[in-house]
């Protein structure tokens, strides 16, 4: 059965992830992240309830946005990467290469990642997305240097590459010049020197 809201006349209907994930932007930005519900954002989008779950399975994924799409293309990207490539340039690229975005959509990702780096609600589901982020790192890592990835050395590099993403992150959303692929890139190598 059609969804009521989106088949009302005189109303597009929203068919991408992104409008929705803007009009829920919207609303955080205006009323609290925890004061706005799925109802809320659903009207504020112009679509049903049911047609929201379609693009995410709860309110807090709607910050993470196509997180699941951006994991299988970073691993896909590691796996692809030349075998006599250094293995922390691999990373460095990775790390970059999944933190890029379209410069239209930079206001929009800042809103994004100032609600995952500072809303204590996300804070527990944020934890689980950074796991799944290091354990794709992870596994890249123990297939290069022949390890298990839960070891310590792929674990240690996994946790460490995060820590360059959200100590970049926090210098981005700072400074409203600043290049976030040149953050990472210096905070990588920032890390290698002192691994030397």
């Amino acid at each position: 059965m059609p969804d009521p809201v989106t088949t009302r006349s005189g109303r597009r209907p929203i068919t991408s992830r992104s409008e929705v994930e803007h009009a829920a932007f919207e609303l955080f930005a205006r009323q609290g992240f925890e004061r706005t519900t799925v109802d809320d954002i659903a009207q504020a989008a112009g679509i049903g309830r049911r047609t929201f779950f379609r693009y995410f399975p709860s309110k807090n994924d709607v910050a993470w946005g196509d997180f699941e799409g951006q994991l299988t293309l970073m691993r896909t990207r590691l796996a692809e990467a030349p075998g006599d490539k250094p293995l922390l340039q691999v990373i460095s690229d990775a790390l970059v290469d999944f933190n890029r975005i379209d410069p239209a959509e930079a206001p929009w990702h800042r809103r994004r990642m100032e609600l995952i780096l500072t809303t204590p609600a996300l804070q527990a589901h944020s934890t689980l997305r950074y796991a799944e982020w290091r354990q794709v790192l992870a596994e890249f890592v123990a297939a290069r240097v022949g390890a298990s990835p839960d070891s310590l050395a792929p674990q240690a590099i996994a946790y460490a590459t995060l820590g360059v993403a959200l100590a970049a992150y926090e210098q981005w959303l700072r400074t409203a010049d600043a290049e976030l692929g040149e953050l990472m890139r210096a905070g990588m190598r920032g890390l290698s020197t002192a691994l030397a």
